[in-house]
């Protein structure tokens, strides 16, 4: 088999029939609120495209009297991103609660971390420095910050600089977990994640955060390409469908620009790699460079211990 048919075999992998999937997604989210007596569920909605077609789904499967969105912004949000999930929230009918968790960052010394943390977010100044230095540290480093940080620091370059910054924005997301947590127990709710198999293979979300810590994740086995391709099945805004994609934790950088490639490329070498393909095999037919593909190894092998607990 030539390059270029195992090329379009390979593509082939990608295509699924979206409304069988979204039939048996419903399913899967009825089953689990029925078989862990839940009387329904709660997501945490970012104004994003993974949390949105999570909700959706939600809806259409419960109905949305029994879906609750926790909406927890802070200080580094774009307000356009908690503008969209309110909007979302609101087209589908779905209860929410707003939340901004500045406050609790606050209480434990998140942001006495972050040097920048008292520059206003709208000026634009603090973006353009993070994104600065982001690409500095790239240059000097050799690798993305992300890459160096999903590991032991003890050797890295800059290390007290990333052990603040991991601190930093890790906590957003793990406060966000403990409050998503204590409205699902209190209202007898199932937690439903919204992590995509793209950012779970590389390690591109944060250890017992809420988009590691659920009850279900609906979508953990549908890469980022297959994810935004299900949202123009469901209808999602196409305003939420062509924004880029962003953690939305540190001002400035969206996931592309932290990964260091766009998901389109990332995704084919991910499913090149579960495929068995080798590295030459990969970079003659994607025509990128070998090292494009060492790097997405490399995440995979870094990131390992972010997906298992190890035991004696």
């Amino acid at each position: 088999m030539t390059l270029q048919n195992k090329l379009e075999e390979l593509k082939s992998y990608m295509t699924i029939d979206y409304g069988e999937l979204i039939t048996n997604l419903e399913n899967f989210i009825k089953e689990y609120t029925k078989k862990l007596d839940r009387e329904g569920v709660i997501i945490g909605l970012s104004g994003g495209l993974d949390s949105a077609v999570v909700a959706a789904l939600c809806e259409r499967a419960l109905g949305s009297d029994e879906v609750l969105a926790m909406i927890m912004p802070e200080a580094d949000s774009k307000k356009e991103n908690v503008e969209d999930a309110i909007s979302f929230a609101r087209e589908l009918n779905i209860e929410t609660k707003l939340i901004d968790i500045t406050k609790y960052l606050k209480v434990i010394g998140a942001h006495k971390l972050f040097p920048l943390n008292k520059i206003p977010l709208s000026k634009g100044i603090k973006e353009g420095i993070v994104k600065k230095s982001y690409k500095f540290f790239e240059k000097k480093d050799g690798e993305t910050p992300f890459s160096t940080g999903l590991s032991g620091l003890s050797d890295a370059k800059f290390n007290s600089y990333i052990k603040k910054t991991n601190a930093y924005y890790r906590a957003k997301h793990r406060i966000r977990m403990v409050l998503l947590y204590l409205y699902g127990e209190l209202e007898n709710r199932l937690i439903v994640g919204a992590a995509n198999k793209t950012e779970y293979k590389i390690g591109f979300f944060v250890k017992h955060g809420c988009d590691d810590a659920a009850d279900i994740m609906p979508i953990i086995n549908l890469y980022k390409t297959q994810v935004r391709e299900l949202a123009k099945y469901l209808k999602i805004p196409s305003k939420i469908i062509e924004k880029a994609p962003s953690p939305d934790i540190l001002p400035g950088l969206n996931d592309e620009e932290t990964i260091g490639l766009s998901y389109e490329s990332l995704d084919l070498i991910l499913l090149a790699l579960e495929k068995g393909w080798q590295t030459e095999e990969i970079s003659d037919s994607f025509q990128i460079d070998n090292k494009k593909v060492e790097y997405v190894k490399n995440l995979i092998e870094k990131s390992e211990h972010m997906r298992k607990v190890y035991a004696p």
